[in-house]
């Protein structure tokens, strides 16, 4: 097993994999992982569809285009969960605020739901597992992979994970400097124009370089980009859907 240090610190997301199963006593790490990840009050409001299954794999690759969830050997799909709590309540006959119809009550789903992901990333790449965490799953074709999955209200696609074994070992990117990440006791600004700078030069090296030659673009034109993008999205509609979507804040 890798050390902490390590699995942590040369992190880099793994997009092709060896046709070979994960071993049963690592995926059960894995799993014990997930379920003892910490969670809002403990109440875990997530859950995750564990996907194994070749031809189901398939299905959701020609919804997203993600190949490394073809390729991977097991694809997590991490969920927001208030359905639980709405069957529990049911059967002791219990009234049922509407939480998740706040903005912290999508938070917190969507909050649990990541801090589950990252234990079983952790955990998985601890055991020498590649893996590529993958949000587009959220935004591509959220309303036909719920339907896929056979989500019930109350459950929303948060993110998700491929794992497998690694038949690649890729270049870290680039990251920001310290400074633009961690601030001390309060939010500083002081320098900061020219250490965005150095590392948008930093990205468009690392794209020039990693992509042949058919992009130079720096940080901050890359996530521009990926911003506007964004925007044509239809999140909250799909949330709405699933029974979230804020409403208003209510006073109790």
């Amino acid at each position: 097993m890798k050390n902490i240090i390590d699995t942590l610190l040369q992190r880099t997301s793994i997009r092709r994999y060896e046709m070979q199963p994960i071993e049963p006593e690592k995926l059960s790490l894995i799993y014990q992982a997930i379920n003892n990840a910490p969670s809002s009050y403990n109440g875990q409001q997530y859950s995750v569809i564990a996907i194994d299954n070749q031809p189901l794999k398939e299905q959701i690759y020609a919804l997203t285009g993600q190949k490394q969830i073809k390729t991977c050997a097991l694809f997590l799909v991490f969920c927001s969960d208030y359905h639980k709590i709405e069957v529990a309540t049911r059967q002791k006959e219990l009234s049922l605020p509407p939480f998740q119809r706040t903005l912290d009550g999508i938070l917190v789903g969507v909050i649990d739901a990541t801090i589950a992901m990252s234990n079983a990333r952790v955990m998985a790449e601890a055991l020498g597992l590649g893996c590529c965490c993958i949000g587009y799953i959220r935004t591509a074709a959220p309303r036909e992979l719920s339907d896929l999955l056979q989500l019930p209200k109350g459950v929303a696609i948060v993110c998700g994970l491929a794992i497998g074994h690694p038949r690649e070992q890729p270049d870290k990117r680039p990251k920001q400097d310290e400074a633009l990440v961690i601030h001390h006791n309060q939010y500083h600004t002081n320098g900061m124009s020219e250490l965005l700078a150095r590392h948008d030069r930093n990205i468009a090296l690392y794209n020039h370089s990693h992509s042949i030659g058919t992009t130079d673009k720096g940080w901050a034109i890359h996530m521009t980009e990926y911003y506007k993008e964004g925007m044509s999205y239809h999140t909250l509609d799909y949330y709405n859907q699933q029974g979230y979507g804020v409403v208003e804040e209510y006073d109790v």
